[in-house]
């Protein structure tokens, strides 16, 4: 009992072995049926291919013959009248004569369906055989004929062998004799075209049944090598999954202090020193209501009133910067051109903003993402590109959607800390990757080349017509 528990209750190894063995025997079985029908395919490909050669080899030797015989009578059909009775029985005997291999001879029918000429099965001469057709209901004489008022032709059919007596698949290549209304041609017997087919057949099943076995030692040994090593590489990258967690959950841990730090200095520098000026002004102006200098105290007053509108307005900045609401209200367009020009003004650095309109719409998280790249983006270039002007671009294309911050600042460092990047760059990194975009960062090293921030995300971001627009 105990084992029977163990083994529907494996433990941890247990499972990671598990999953390290049932991809590969899922993934062996797969290759194998794969291998199974690429192969079954390719060689019925070959096989086709060979048949294929092999009947145009026949019907090229038939279309020989009949082109010899009636080279050998054109001396006598040319001239001779329509009904030129003994013209035609001269034709008839050579072609009687023409007999060639085991089973070869030369046929005639007129057009009405009467055999002229049958040397090895002289039973079918002078008997009109419209309407024969052969075991498998193809039509055999008035297909012959058919073909010869239209000119030349092929034509298959079931035909009793002339040496055994037997019923097999027969290629004709028949001809007409306008003048004198008659259907004249061979044929060949493609039995061995048949067998070499089959044979053919048979030899890549076995191919096959090989391969099967080939693959089985293959995934045999894989699943051994599988089995004694899985359980420590999965050990081994279940540490280093450990690892990389606790790397990440530290960095949200130092974005969100650098955001908390961000966010306490903003209040400290400006709108604490905002406050305090209003507080001064108001208490300025108590003072001399206090006594009674009534005529002083508009003065402080207005003070008060515009470190008020001040304190106001930076308070919507600084939310702004930590959500802006045209974002949510009028889309990424309107909010970048919002961001750019507070960003013009506040920094006095010259600002381009040009965009077009998207056909398609972004979703809420890709909208978000471009958003934060940007103001990441330009919050470099005010920090350290020591830049005059910069290009902003936004446009929708045939793959997705691209957001373009250039600036004509100092560039990147000549040598970056590539283990150790800024933090800004690295969240600009991490967000265009969680949604499958990707993020280029060009810079050059000639003087006043700048850096060109490039965020590209794929098609499957833009939502039809008709949703929230962007």
């Amino acid at each position: 009992m105990s084992l029977i528990r163990q083994i529907f209750r494996p433990n941890y190894a247990q499972k990671l072995s598990l999953l390290a063995t049932l991809p590969m025997i899922i993934a062996c079985c797969a290759i194998a049926a794969l291998v199974a029908y690429q192969s079954r395919a390719m060689a019925e490909q070959e096989i086709q291919i060979l048949e294929r050669q092999l009947l145009e080899a026949k019907k090229a030797e038939l279309r020989n013959y009949v082109t010899q015989a009636r080279n050998s009578f054109a001396h006598i059909y040319g001239p001779a009248a329509p009904d030129d009775d003994e013209a035609k029985r001269q034709v008839t005997q050579m072609l009687a004569a023409m007999i060639y291999g085991k089973d070869g001879f030369f046929f005639v029918y007129d057009y009405d369906g009467t055999n002229l000429v049958s040397p090895r099965q002289t039973e079918y001469i002078n008997r009109n055989w419209q309407g024969l057709s052969d075991p498998r209901g193809v039509p055999v004489v008035d297909r012959l004929i058919d073909i010869a008022r239209q000119g030349s032709g092929w034509h298959s059919f079931l035909w009793e062998k002339p040496s055994t007596g037997e019923e097999a698949l027969m290629v004709t290549y028949v001809v007409g004799l306008q003048d004198w209304q008659w259907a004249v041609g061979t044929g060949v017997f493609i039995d061995d075209v048949l067998a070499s087919v089959a044979t053919a057949r048979a030899e890549v099943e076995a191919r096959i049944q090989r391969t099967f076995i080939y693959i089985g030692v293959i995934a045999l040994t894989a699943l051994i090598l599988v089995f004694t090593t899985g359980m420590v590489l999965n050990i081994r990258e279940r540490r280093l999954a450990d690892a990389k967690l606790k790397e990440l959950t530290q960095r949200v841990f130092d974005a969100q202090e650098e955001e908390r730090g961000r966010v306490a200095r903003e209040l400290h520098d400006s709108i604490s020193q905002l406050l305090v000026g209003v507080r001064y002004a108001l208490e300025t102006a108590k003072r001399r209501l206090g006594r009674g200098d009534s005529d002083k105290v508009p003065e402080p007053l207005e003070k008060g009133i515009d470190g008020l509108g001040t304190a106001i307005t930076e308070v919507r900045r600084i939310s702004r910067d930590l959500r802006p609401g045209v974002l949510d209200d009028l889309g990424l367009g309107p909010a970048l051109k919002a961001l750019t020009g507070e960003f013009a003004a506040r920094t006095g650095i010259d600002v381009e903003f040009s965009t077009v309109v998207f056909r398609n719409r972004l979703d809420q998280d890709s909208k978000i993402a471009l958003y934060r790249i940007a103001q990441e983006a330009l919050m470099n270039v005010e920090r350290h590109s020591g830049a005059t002007r910069v290009e902003v671009d936004l446009r929708g294309h045939a793959r997705g959607a691209t957001l373009r911050v250039a600036d004509n600042g100092r560039g990147l460092p000549a040598h970056p800390n590539a283990h150790n990047p800024g933090i800004g760059l690295r969240n600009m990194q991490e967000r265009i990757e969680r949604l499958d975009g990707t993020l280029r960062i060009l810079s050059s090293r000639a003087p006043k080349s700048g850096v060109v921030v490039e965020a590209s995300l794929p098609l499957s971001h833009l939502l039809p017509p008709g949703d929230t627009p962007s």
